[in-house]
């Protein structure tokens, strides 16, 4: 594998820091866990190999959804102070060198995802194609953008499911639906803080347009919905994924600790209640994967 990221990095002219900025690491990462997360809900022995396999072909397709959304707004990314030093916009990796890249790591993610099974190829991939082909160019015609978004968002937690099992049930659609609805909510409050500068680049990231209260009620609205859907499992009505009482409680009380600062936004309408709620959602999200997977290997 480093061998691989070696050549690929010699052939594009890319620094391993420039390749990083260009697949968005740290977010890449945090979804490659969710993948593993789903993986670990599906199987009673893990299956090392496919583990392997589920991490180094989701990076390359998570990575690869990045570098081309920045390939095709490396001129919007000159205007907004957040995004304007990227590889890109400062002029430090051509356009071509970074759709090499992105069309490299596509072939090696999908070739990886397949060797699992198909279906998890196919998520996969068409993940790739909502985000690159709709989400992008959608950010800046309508604020439907999002919901078109969060479909390739929510993909990787269920997808470590099908990769398990090479099945799609109830079980891996209850695990996209909270992380479909947990979107809404998340991209919101980081579209209220950035708010300027997506209106400077011409994004329409918020229900109303703008940060106000019709937006903030969207929030909390469908900050609910997260909760509600992330209880479902503790009626063992969904299958093989199903939660005992005390992890019940303990998602419970995440779900609490979200709700509150999604209302505490609604009243108070700043940028920092924002700010909070961005931290609240992240630590909500990786939360509830963690008591999901503690529970199934050890409560259960």
């Amino acid at each position: 594998m480093s061998q691989n990221k070696t050549t690929l990095l010699s052939n594009t002219g890319l620094s391993l820091t420039d390749f990083s900025e260009l697949t968005k690491f740290r977010l890449s990462i945090t979804v490659v866990v969710s993948s593993i997360a789903g993986y670990f809900l599906a199987v009673e022995t893990v299956n090392y190999p496919t583990l392997v396999l589920l991490m180094i072909g989701g990076y390359a397709m998570v990575g690869a959804s990045n570098v081309f959304n920045q390939v095709f707004e490396k001129d919007l990314d000159k205007l907004m102070d957040r995004t304007k030093n990227r590889p890109l916009p400062a002029g430090r990796v051509q356009p071509n060198s970074a759709l090499f890249t992105g069309v490299i790591l596509t072939l090696i993610g999908i070739t990886a995802l397949y060797v699992i099974n198909l279906k998890t190829a196919f998520f996969a991939s068409f993940s790739i194609f909502l985000y690159a082909c709709l989400y992008t160019p959608l950010k800046q015609k309508t604020s439907l953008c999002v919901f078109v978004g969060a479909f390739p968002g929510a993909i990787p937690f269920m997808l470590g499911w099908v990769a398990a099992t090479n099945e799609f049930g109830i079980e891996p659609g209850v695990l996209f639906m909270i992380q479909f609805f947990w979107q809404f909510p998340h991209f919101w409050a980081i579209g209220w803080v950035l708010h300027d500068q997506y209106e400077t680049a011409g994004f329409k990231m918020l229900p109303s347009g703008k940060p106000d209260q019709i937006t903030a009620f969207q929030i909390v609205f469908y900050s609910l919905w997260t909760v509600v859907i992330s209880l479902i499992p503790a009626f063992h009505y969904t299958g093989q994924l199903y939660l005992t009482l005390p992890a019940t409680v303990f998602v419970m009380l995440l779900g609490v600790f979200f709700l509150y600062a999604g209302i505490q936004l609604m009243y108070s309408k700043t940028i920092k209640a924002a700010q909070f709620l961005i931290k609240v959602s992240i630590f909500y999200i990786t939360g509830i994967q963690l008591i999901y997977v503690i529970d199934k290997f050890l409560l259960q």
